[in-house]
């Protein structure tokens, strides 16, 4: 008989996800001034959004991760537009060329994407 932990195997309490510590939805909530900005590609992106984003971009992963999110989905963001977003608030600092790919599952589907920060 082996206990867990004891065997090299531990708790996932010291595992952190894309955004560290941080609830992934939760993240995903917070932005909320950008979804009208995520959801179609003309639309004028808020100064609320454009300062979210610029915080979010230190870490490209994270942002990345959300657009993936439930929360993110039922508010009907498109991740090939929402990556439009840092250069549409004319971030000068921002991951070009940093891919932001994975696979959503749902019930009806699954599909793999990859979009390109611009």
């Amino acid at each position: 008989m082996s206990i867990a932990g004891l065997n090299g195997v531990e708790a996932t309490h010291d595992y952190y996800g894309p955004c560290g510590k941080h609830d992934i939805e939760k993240e995903a909530q917070k932005l909320a001034p950008c979804t009208y900005a995520a959801k179609y590609w003309r639309a004028p992106v808020s100064e609320r959004c454009c300062a979210i984003i610029e915080k979010k971009l230190s870490n490209p992963g994270c942002l990345c991760a959300i657009l993936k999110t439930r929360t993110a989905y039922d508010a009907g963001v498109r991740p090939e537009v929402a990556v439009t977003i840092p250069k549409r608030c004319n971030i000068a600092v921002r991951p070009v060329g940093h891919k932001c790919g994975g696979t959503f599952n749902f019930a009806c589907c699954s599909f793999h994407y990859r979009f390109p920060f611009v």
